[in-house]
């Protein structure tokens, strides 16, 4: 089993603290990892009109979210104005690929594609992606290889954009392994390599799991779990608050010999003939607000995961739709 280490940057401080710490947990633990960048504005404060999200103000108090976050970028967007992320921490972001991490784009601005792709057509979806994609180009001088979306949140045209922009293999899903995304019968050739297994946040204050214990419980379900995995986290909670627990649970996997490594090592490690065509639904994950693109049925009807009741198919975003 080799564990994939996805790194999703949303925010400045993210960027700025996170960001070097983790770098410096995984040259120590001689791991691999994905670094997935925002590369637009940090309009993190945009965020709280979730407010009226069931589950959401549970959440802010089970992860602290202003501790992690800090006031300062909880204002960004709102009462503050949304500071450039690839232009304010660039040299931070082209150390990160100089130091032989891998790098892709996490998004332009994070908290408008996490709240609106799903409502989206073609014309905004295409407009936000290529936003992206230029601003990755001019910091680090190339094309972003791979993408990983905000909060889990797709659309039938951002896979779209991925696949005509040359992507060989994302991470926008949640899902048991990886596949090629099928919806409305369309199959796209941009592999997905969904996250696996739970995020610190959807984890920590549920079920008496703390800090003291979040490394082992996550290091468990990762040996329960058969094959090649991916674990996101983020730089805002593993690279700053976090950090002790990151590093007792690389410690864990070192220790049993599970190789930490980046989302295209375990893409070159892919038999791709065997790699399986699967839908991709709308459905719930336990400790996470609303629905996010998940992994569904494989195209010879066999499940590739636990059903969701609620879970429903991604028809709503026809690649016909209107262009909102």
């Amino acid at each position: 089993m080799n564990v994939a280490l996805k790194v999703d940057v949303d925010t400045l401080r993210g960027t700025r603290l996170g960001v070097p710490a983790l770098r410096q947990l995984f040259h120590d633990a001689g791991a691999g990892a994905t670094f997935l960048f925002s590369v637009g504005p940090d309009h993190t404060g945009r965020a709280l009109r979730r407010v009226f999200r069931r589950g959401f103000l549970g959440k802010v108090r089970r992860t602290s979210i202003v501790q992690n976050y800090g006031l300062g970028t909880l204002l960004y967007g709102t009462l503050l104005p949304g500071p450039p992320i690839g232009r304010r921490a660039g040299e931070i972001l082209r150390e990160t690929r100089a130091q032989g991490f891998e790098v892709g784009l996490h998004a332009y601005d994070h908290v408008r594609w996490q709240d609106f792709v799903g409502q989206r057509g073609e014309r905004w979806t295409r407009h936000e992606f290529e936003q992206g994609a230029d601003a990755f180009q001019s910091v680090f001088g190339m094309r972003p290889e791979t993408a990983g979306a905000a909060g889990w949140q797709m659309n039938a045209h951002a896979f779209l954009a991925e696949e005509e922009a040359g992507l060989r293999y994302a991470s926008d899903c949640r899902g048991s392994g990886p596949f090629y995304p099928m919806i409305g019968g369309r199959v796209f050739r941009c592999l997905q390599l969904p996250s696996t297994l739970p995020t610190l946040d959807e984890l920590i204050g549920r079920h008496g799991i703390h800090d003291e214990n979040l490394a082992d419980v996550l290091f468990e379900a990762s040996r329960r779990r058969a094959g090649d995995q991916v674990f996101t986290l983020h730089a805002e909670l593993e690279g700053i608050r976090h950090r002790a627990v990151l590093k007792r649970l690389l410690t864990l996997w070192r220790e049993a010999g599970v190789p930490c490594v980046s989302l295209g090592a375990m893409y070159q490690g892919l038999d791709l003939a065997r790699v399986p065509v699967c839908e991709v639904r709308m459905g719930t994950v336990p400790g996470r607000t609303g629905r996010l693109a998940r992994q569904g049925r494989a195209r010879d009807g066999t499940e590739t995961q636990s059903a969701d009741a609620r879970s429903l198919p991604i028809s709503a975003f026809s690649l016909v739709e209107s262009n909102r």
